[in-house]
């Protein structure tokens, strides 16, 4: 089932949602070659907790950090590391979320690191493109299947791969609600209501779609190696439209 969130829920919603965008804001600051990804992961945890919210992601199923930390053919779940050192011309997605008195904020960027190639830039640029277009779509009585389609849309018309084993999420109360998000047409009968909370968050690769688990049971990476982008923002359907909580 999915949950209207009540006006205090809302309320709370939108301050776990400022505090995963002040993280973003800093991590586009810092992010520079020579800085680990440990470095970003504690920068990130002491934001949140200097705000008086929690990170959400750090011991949730057993994940042992705050951030996930994805570089260049990584899609999503990283582990940040000490022995992880940024260099020029990776790109690195930033997923972070974070917990305000029991209601939860999520989003993800992807960054470039120094000097980026063009295709590598191309991909961060449509991907970027893909979230906003889906946005932009959303109002209250729409069907999900038509929003993600403008994802599916925009990865076709740039000739990307599409992640299609994860998506986004219902969010609230919980990191991962109803309904899930797929990034592409599903005929889903699914249909968006004012006050429902969603995560919205292409992953869209340079290569093909399908992707594969490493060995550490986190780290989902793309199984041609080519680089992967991933861009996420926590949406609140209203009469009028969306409103993004996590807003950089």
């Amino acid at each position: 089932m999915i949950h209207k969130k009540s006006r205090e829920e809302i309320k709370l919603m939108k301050e776990a949602g400022r505090i995963v965008a002040l993280v973003h804001n800093e991590m586009k600051n810092i992010i520079k070659p020579g800085i680990s990804t440990y470095e970003l992961d504690k920068i990130a945890h002491d934001i949140i907790r200097d705000n008086k919210a929690f990170p959400t992601f750090l011991g949730y199923n057993g994940f042992p950090a705050t951030i996930c930390a994805s570089i260049n053919e990584q899609v999503v779940h990283g582990i940040p590391s000490k022995d992880t050192i940024l260099k020029d011309g990776d790109v690195i997605s930033i997923d972070v979320g974070a917990t305000f008195k029991g209601l939860v904020g999520d989003g993800a960027w992807t960054y470039g690191v120094g000097e980026i190639n063009s295709a590598n830039q191309k991909l961060l640029n449509a991907t970027e493109e893909a979230l906003m277009s889906a946005i932009k779509k959303i109002k209250n009585g729409i069907n999900l299947d038509e929003v993600v389609g403008e994802i599916e849309d925009v990865a076709k018309a740039n000739n990307l791969g599409i992640v299609r084993q994860y998506g986004g999420h219902g969010v609230g109360r919980n990191m991962h609600e109803e309904p899930f998000v797929f990034n592409y047409r599903t005929g889903s009968k699914v249909i968006l209501k004012s006050n429902m909370a969603v995560a919205i968050e292409p992953m869209l690769n340079l290569g093909c779609d399908d992707v594969y688990v490493l060995e550490d049971d986190w780290t989902v990476v793309t199984k041609d190696h080519k680089p992967s982008a991933h861009f996420e923002h926590t949406i609140l359907v209203t009469d009028d439209g969306a409103e993004i909580l996590t807003k950089i």
